[in-house]
């Protein structure tokens, strides 16, 4: 499992650079803009690292995607994928948001949707 997330890691790192310096039409950067399949999988690593880093509890792991979809923030469009954890141990903290950007990139996670 280990090797598994260096594995994953590397290929983020390795990406970087592409996303960065490419130039595209969307929001927050250039380069080829996420599925929603792929939005759902780097939201899933990201709450994967938040439980990992005690950022969120571990409960959350697995986590249970409830839905993935694009909103506009501003002039930004951003994916917004939701996490539902019904073994929250504060129900007022029963579903995870984490926004990337169109192209992948974390933006922010949190227990209220905005």
């Amino acid at each position: 499992m280990k090797y598994i997330n260096i594995f994953i890691l590397a290929i983020f790192i390795n990406l970087s650079p592409l996303a960065a310096s490419a130039h595209g039409a969307g929001g927050h950067g250039g380069g080829p803009a996420l599925t929603q399949t792929d939005a759902i999988e780097f939201a899933k690593y990201r709450a994967k690292i938040l439980v990992e880093n005690g950022k969120i509890e571990k409960s959350w792991s697995p986590a249970i995607v409830e839905s993935a979809e694009q909103q506009t923030n501003g002039h930004e469009t951003e994916w917004v994928v939701t996490f539902k954890n019904s073994k929250a141990s504060n129900p007022a903290k029963n579903i995870l948001y984490i926004f990337l950007t169109t192209k992948g990139e974390f933006i922010a996670a949190n227990f209220t949707g905005k």
